[in-house]
């Protein structure tokens, strides 16, 4: 066990008097120090959110801290997580032929800005097996080979696989081009991300910055959300935009909108991997 970074507890639950005093109380009790600690109260749904960063040192370690915290937790009806905060997430990244999102994640995890291990790269074509082995990543060729649903439960299936062998905490689509199935997403439920290459919910589909530029705007975006069976419609986690103008060309707007997209991305990533995001209902709270 790490006393070094700690320990990151987050959790919802309805609101009421004396959840922080509570919490405070637990870890108090327990020997812990509070590093940092946030909370929110949403007065449109009466739902509470917390995220708390503490050291712990000595005896109980985290799975009898764990177990102890369900007790108080059961009182307040909440939902929680309790995370070693030395422990690096594991993260699959699915991409399909356009690699930016990709590069740039992968150069942050190697630089460390990204605190996370990368077991695999999949993706439906080959074009980015040699950037994997660059950074010495596993890469799964695993393409659709028809058009029935027979062939995406099976290509799907193989992804699962993947997932499960390598015992993965978060999806990240870094442009992965098709569309998941309903029991993927089911099963990758608020620990899957999405890039969607626009301020969602405008210009949705294909070459969504001809569009913007067809219309003249003045704003482009990048959109992460959670991934949902509602096509890019989950919890939106980060947005960015970039102010252009009528002399851009498209081209333009799309090298723009990929700095974006990169930049999106990657906010989204390292806020669910320190633990920071929390669902609430159709939307997120993110500690930041």
């Amino acid at each position: 066990m790490s006393t070094d970074q700690g320990f990151i507890l987050k959790l919802s639950c309805p609101d009421r008097p004396g959840i922080v005093h509570a919490v405070s109380g637990f870890l108090y009790e327990r020997s812990s120090n509070i590093i940092d600690s946030a909370q929110f109260g949403d007065a449109s749904t009466g739902e509470f959110f917390m995220r708390v960063h503490f050291q712990h040192i000595g005896d109980p370690g985290l799975a009898d801290l764990r177990e102890a915290f369900a007790v108080l937790a059961a009182g307040f009806e909440m939902n929680w997580e309790m995370h070693d905060a030395s422990v690096k997430p594991r993260v699959l990244i699915m991409v399909s032929k356009i690699g930016h999102c990709l590069n740039d994640l992968l150069f942050r995890y190697r630089t460390g800005q990204l605190q996370i291990e990368i077991p695999a790269i999949v993706s439906n074509h080959k074009d980015f097996y040699q950037l994997a082995a660059s950074y010495d990543i596993p890469f799964h060729h695993l393409p659709l080979t028809g058009s029935s649903a027979a062939a995406k439960a099976s290509q799907e299936a193989r992804i699962v696989e993947v997932v499960d062998e390598h015992q993965v905490d978060l999806v990240v689509l870094a442009r992965y081009m098709q569309i998941l199935s309903p029991q993927l997403c089911a099963k990758l439920t608020g620990r899957a991300i999405n890039i969607h290459h626009s301020f969602l919910p405008s210009f949705k589909g294909a070459k969504p910055y001809y569009q913007a530029f067809d219309r003249g705007v003045k704003l482009i975006g990048a959109t992460a959300h959670y991934v949902t069976t509602d096509l890019d419609e989950g919890p939106i986690i980060e947005q960015e935009v970039a102010r252009v103008d009528h002399s851009m060309a498209p081209d333009h707007l799309t090298a723009i909108g990929r700095d974006v997209e990169c930049v999106t991305l990657a906010r989204a990533v390292k806020w669910h991997v320190e633990h920071r995001v929390v669902l609430n209902g159709h939307k997120t709270v993110v500690f930041r």
